[in-house]
């Protein structure tokens, strides 16, 4: 978290939490939802600016309850989620890079969802990989060692099976690959996709 930001919070530690405002999309764009955008469920505007981009993924933090915010300032601006907290893209300096930036050191678990995308789960980090990259992903997965081509990876979809050996090549090692049902997401590892106030609570409008 930035400094300036921690003396924000220091000095005016109660203004109100922002809810709606802000969106993670399922390709790691950040997204400003006016009230427009909010009325009419529409995703936002994509947030371009390079500053703006670095200051909210550099102060960018979960709740106890799961819920991810942007701690502008003193205030928190809670995260409408797409998909995951986090989004990966491939890259081919680090492999995987999060939205946020940061490579992704290691793969601790891995998924793939009823949609056919692959969450990876390193550390407390959960992130979806970004759509337009899983045919690059395509190549490191693995059935008992051997490729996997894509009928047998269209067939193990409409009948998953834990113990079909999906595997997927990462740092030298063979992560076992699960199934998930992508609605289930937010329920599997503890987000909330759609931050709401604390009962009582007023969300800030700004």
């Amino acid at each position: 978290m930035d400094e300036i930001v921690r003396q924000a919070m220091a000095k005016w530690p109660n203004v109100p939490h922002c809810y709606g405002w802000l969106a993670l999309d399922a390709r790691g764009n950040w997204r400003m939802r006016d009230e427009r955008a909010q009325n009419l469920n529409l995703p936002g505007d994509r947030i371009r600016n390079a500053t703006l981009l670095a200051f909210i993924n550099r102060n960018y933090l979960c709740d106890a309850q799961g819920r991810w915010y942007f701690q502008n300032g003193p205030q928190r601006v809670y995260v409408n989620l797409e998909a995951t907290p986090f989004i990966l893209r491939t890259d081919p300096e680090h492999g995987f890079l999060l939205h946020t930036g940061e490579p992704l050191a290691a793969v601790d678990a891995a998924w793939m969802t009823d949609a056919g995308l692959l969450v990876f789960g390193s550390g407390e980090k959960i992130a979806q990989i970004d759509d337009r990259d899983m045919a690059q992903c395509l190549a490191q997965l693995r059935f008992q060692g051997a490729p996997a081509d894509d009928e047998r990876l269209l067939a193990w979809l409409a009948q998953p099976s834990d113990d079909a050996g999906l595997t997927l090549e990462f740092g030298g090692r063979q992560v076992p690959v699960a199934h998930l049902a992508q609605g289930e997401l937010a329920t599997r590892f503890g987000f909330v996709a759609r931050p709401q106030p604390d009962a009582g609570a007023a969300a800030a409008h700004q």
